[in-house]
């Protein structure tokens, strides 16, 4: 999902860097004044567990894989804000030197797996926490959100690569979100998985558990 330069016509890539340097501004302010001390650790180590974990692919089928995408973790451990500035750092690490994807489309994947990525993951977390009993609803909701984050964010993409006119939408909106909602599976696995360790271990650190007002043992 990480799309090269080349991908995209001027006409999306240049709105799409305005729109993710909107979305750093205001993330940047919004994490100064609510992080504390302990979060800047727990930011740093979040960040290098999701680059180490990214660079894993499982196979899916047909000799397409998939990776994590990491989204719906960093928003469930750090919230909304900090968790999409620690996926743009880790989408800006990879494009610039990985050349995992491009400099031009680099906005543009910053909107579609940072953004669309955690912004969705406290909505679902509450609304499992409010079903299920004691931590269940948030992991299973923290699970959710993982495989939405990544279907949403293919959704996204296609858009652009159609608009772009590299591919009819109708075609291409299909494609993407179809091998992606397989994708999704394996992420919404690793995020429930980890999510329950540390609830667990240590649910101090899980920022959505914190915010639904019911982190129950």
């Amino acid at each position: 999902m990480h799309i090269p330069d080349g991908f995209l016509a001027a006409k999306v890539w240049i709105p799409a860097w305005g729109a993710a340097a909107g979305a750093i501004g205001l993330c940047s302010r919004k994490t100064s004044v609510a992080v504390g001390q302990k979060t800047i650790p727990v930011m740093g180590v979040t960040a290098a567990f999701i680059f180490a974990a990214q660079m894993l692919n499982f196979p899916i089928a047909g000799g397409v894989s998939g990776h994590l995408l990491g989204g719906a973790i960093a928003a469930t451990l750090l919230g909304p804000y900090a968790g999409f500035l620690v996926i743009t750092v880790v989408l800006t690490v990879q494009c610039l030197i990985f050349q995992d994807g491009g400099l031009t489309t680099l906005g543009a994947n910053i909107m579609n797996m940072a953004f669309v990525g955690t912004s969705c993951v406290y909505p679902i977390v509450r609304l499992g926490d409010s079903i299920m009993p004691k931590k269940t609803g948030v992991v299973l909701g923290a699970a959710l959100a993982g495989w939405v984050s990544v279907v949403a964010a293919s959704f996204f993409c296609s858009l652009e690569l159609g608009f772009s006119g590299r591919a009819p939408i109708a075609l291409v909106v299909p494609a993407m979100v179809g091998v992606h909602s397989v994708i999704g599976i394996g992420e919404a696995i690793i995020t429930g998985f980890f999510v329950g360790f540390l609830l667990k271990t240590r649910p101090d650190l899980v920022w959505s558990a914190a915010k639904s007002g019911r982190r129950r043992t």
